[in-house]
C-alpha cells in the first residue's frame, strides 16, 4: 500500500507503522530547464513517469504565480497521469492567496501544502505565522477538506506552533528542513535534530501527520529519518533533479527510495554520504 494514501480507520494525518516514509519528487526543475527554451523538452510528465515507474510514492508541484517553472497546464497534464497510477498520490503547494487554490478547486490532488510565499519569492525560506494569518487560512483549509483534499501547512520547527495548526485545521505540517540541511555535518547537527524530532513530537500530541522537506538530499536524509520520529512524507526535487544528471532518474529515485530504506530498518549506524 502506498504510505501516503490515508488510512480510512486511522486519525487524521497518521502514521501506518514503523519504515513507511513516503518520497514524493518535485519536477519544478524539470519545467524550469524547459522553460529555457521552446521545444518542450524536458518533458515534465515523461520525467513524473519515470520518477514513479522507479518506485517513487508521489509526484510535487510548486506553481508559481509567474510561471516560472510548472505551467497552468502541467498541474493538469500531471493530474491526468496520476489517473493512471492509482496508487500514487499528487500533492501540489503554494500559496492558497494566490494561485493554489484554483488548481486545487480544478484537480482535487490528495493533498494541497499550503505555503506563506510571496508572488516573486526565490524559494520557500520560512513557515505560516498561524498567530498572524490563522483566520485567513482556516476557511481555506476548511474548503479544501470538504473537497477531498488533505491539507499540509508548511511550517518551521516550532513546537509551541504545532497545535495552532492543528486548531486552523490542518491535516499534517510539513517542516521547513532547510535550518537542518544548513548544520548538516557540523557542530550544529545534534542540536538541529532535537529540534526538528521536539517539532514532530509535538505535532504527533497534536494529531497531525508530519512530512518534510527543502534541501533534503541523499547525504542527509537519512540521519533526517532515524532522528526525527514519525516522517510521513518527503518532498525532494532540487537535489534529486541534479543527483539525475550524474545517475539517471530512475537510478536516483531508486537511490533515495535505498535511504529511506535504511533509515527505517532497526539498529543501523548512519550511512556515509555518498
Amino acid at each position: 500500500m502506498n504510505p501516503l494514501i490515508a488510512d480510512e480507520a486511522a486519525p487524521r494525518g497518521a502514521r501506518h507503522g514503523h519504515g513507511t516514509t513516503a518520497l514524493s519528487v518535485n519536477v519544478n526543475k524539470v519545467a524550469l530547464l524547459r522553460n529555457t527554451r521552446h521545444l518542450g523538452i524536458p518533458s515534465v510528465v515523461r520525467a513524473a513517469t519515470l520518477a514513479l515507474e522507479a518506485g517513487a510514492d508521489g509526484i510535487t508541484v510548486h506553481p508559481r504565480p509567474d510561471e516560472r517553472h510548472i505551467r497552468a497546464h502541467d498541474v493538469h497534464d500531471l493530474a491526468a497521469l496520476l489517473k493512471q497510477w492509482p496508487q500514487a498520490e499528487y500533492n501540489i503547494e503554494g500559496n492558497p492567496f494566490h494561485n493554489l487554490m484554483d488548481f486545487v478547486r480544478a484537480v482535487r490532488p490528495q493533498q494541497a501544502t499550503f505555503v506563506p510565499d510571496s508572488e516573486g519569492q526565490f524559494t520557500s525560506d520560512h513557515g505560516w505565522n498561524l498567530a498572524a494569518d490563522g483566520g485567513r487560512v482556516r476557511p481555506l483549509i476548511d474548503e479544501c477538506r470538504a473537497l477531498g483534499v488533505r491539507v499540509s501547512l508548511f511550517m518551521d520547527a516550532e513546537p509551541q506552533a504545532m497545535a495552532l495548526a492543528r486548531a486552523v485545521g490542518a491535516d499534517r505540517v510539513e517542516l521547513y528542513t532547510e535550518p537542518y540541511a544548513a548544520a548538516h555535518g557540523t557542530p550544529a547537527q545534534a542540536r538541529e535534530l532535537e529540534r526538528f524530532a521536539a517539532a514532530a513530537r509535538a505535532a504527533a500530541a497534536a494529531s497531525l501527520g508530519v512530512n518534510a522537506g527543502h534541501d533534503l538530499n541523499r547525504a542527509n536524509l537519512g540521519d533526517f529519518l532515524r532522528a526525527v520520529p514519525g516522517v510521513l512524507e518527503v518532498s525532494i526535487g532540487h537535489a534529486l533533479v541534479a543527483d539525475a544528471l550524474e545517475l539517471g532518474l530512475a537510478e536516483t529515485v531508486r537511490d533515495y527510495q535505498r535511504v529511506i530504506r535504511r533509515a527505517a530498518a532497526p539498529d543501523t549506524a548512519p550511512a556515509a554520504a555518498p
